[in-house]
């Protein structure tokens, strides 16, 4: 009776885990899809390249290393599937560089960030984002060539252990760990720190004076208006949000694995599929975190769903990027926002209008 309690209480793990890895490869791959189409379309996105790269490593690994994961886990794991001698070198060559490529992708995006909030009149962008894309993937094709100097797959009564927590690497484990998690967590939190104290020290500036002294009244809303508010918040509170949630998704779901890389390979076989699949969570949490908490990709996901909603023609302006504009941005050539047809200002209305531009509106 208890054995048949364990088993039926493993089959239960099982059950949920594969629902659950299930999930997770659908998010990954129609939350990437639709950011992808979404960044394409948004004209004057300042980190539209990296957005489009990180979009690119997580649909790959969404279609290659994820459903390996679903068929070929080792036992307790998910799947019960035994790949061959070939399939499992392919396996580890493809998890050690597609990893990489995501975890530094996200600290590219992060100093990309970084540069643009922190610095934002130094002319052109430099280093461009070709540059710095090209030695991401140096790093990843490095580490993953390295996964191909590890022991070979087991034999057939053993499990092959394909993954590169368990023999992938073999001695190169901890460089694997140190370029792969250490390195990008490192300058991620270095990012988003500076961004998180240049917006505090924005929201603790005090206001500036008034250029010309009006005379105040005296009512009771003047005199009011000297008073502390009943709540103070802390200043920077907002600001705190974005950096706090890149920083905290990026240890959430790839701290487990670089410490699992760092373990035994005994210890780390035990956690294999639990800390895979967490880490495996992060391609389909970026296109949230990463894409809906921007407003320029918002409102254009929101033009795009109405257009995509049966209306009459001509009332939606689709807005795609265009050759040239790409590749200035491949060169990191200095670009400003792109305005469409109908953001554009038209000076012949207001001419005929009889009507200029204040200062404001001109702002």
């Amino acid at each position: 009776m208890a054995n048949t309690t364990g088993l039926n209480a493993t089959e239960i793990a099982g059950s949920v885990g594969l629902i659950l890895a299930v999930l997770v490869e659908v998010g990954a791959l129609l939350g990437n899809g639709a950011l992808l189409v979404v960044v394409l379309r948004t004209p004057g996105l300042q980190d539209a390249l990296y957005l489009v790269h990180l979009c690119i490593v997580d649909l790959l690994a969404a279609a290659s290393i994820m459903p390996l994961g679903l068929l070929a886990a080792p036992p307790p794991g998910l799947g019960h599937v035994r790949l061959g001698p070939e399939p499992c070198r392919a396996a580890r060559f493809l998890s050690a560089a597609l990893l990489p490529a995501c975890t530094l992708g996200v600290a590219a995006l992060g100093l990309a960030r970084y540069r643009f909030i922190v610095h934002p009149l130094r002319p052109g962008v430099w280093p461009p984002p070709g540059l710095v894309l090209t030695a991401v993937w140096a790093v990843a094709g490095l580490l993953g060539a390295l996964s191909l100097l590890g022991p070979p797959p087991a034999p057939p009564p053993a499990p092959a252990r394909c993954s590169v927590l368990v023999g992938g690497l073999g001695p190169f484990r901890p460089l694997w760990a140190l370029l792969a998690f250490a390195l990008p967590a490192l300058l991620l939190l270095g990012a988003y720190s500076s961004i998180f104290l240049v917006a505090r020290r924005a929201a603790l500036r005090p206001p500036r004076p008034a250029r010309v002294s009006r005379l105040r009244s005296d009512s009771l809303d003047s005199r009011l208006s000297f008073l502390p508010p009943l709540r103070p918040r802390l200043p920077g509170g907002k600001a705190a949000l974005a950096p706090a949630l890149a920083v905290g998704q990026f240890a959430a779901c790839w701290l487990p694995y670089g410490c699992a890389c760092l373990a035994p390979a005994a210890r780390a076989a035990e956690a294999e599929a639990a800390v895979t699949w967490v880490a495996y969570s992060a391609f389909a949490a970026h296109p949230f975190l990463y894409g809906l908490l921007q407003r320029p990709i918002r409102l254009t996901l929101g033009r795009l769903t109405r257009c995509a909603l049966p209306r009459t023609p001509g009332t939606c302006t689709l807005h795609a990027w265009q050759p040239r504009a790409l590749l200035q941005r491949l060169q990191g050539a200095p670009q400003g926002p792109a305005l469409g047809p109908s953001e554009a200002p038209d000076p012949a209305r207001e001419l005929a209008g009889g009507q200029s531009p204040s200062m404001p509106e001109a702002t």
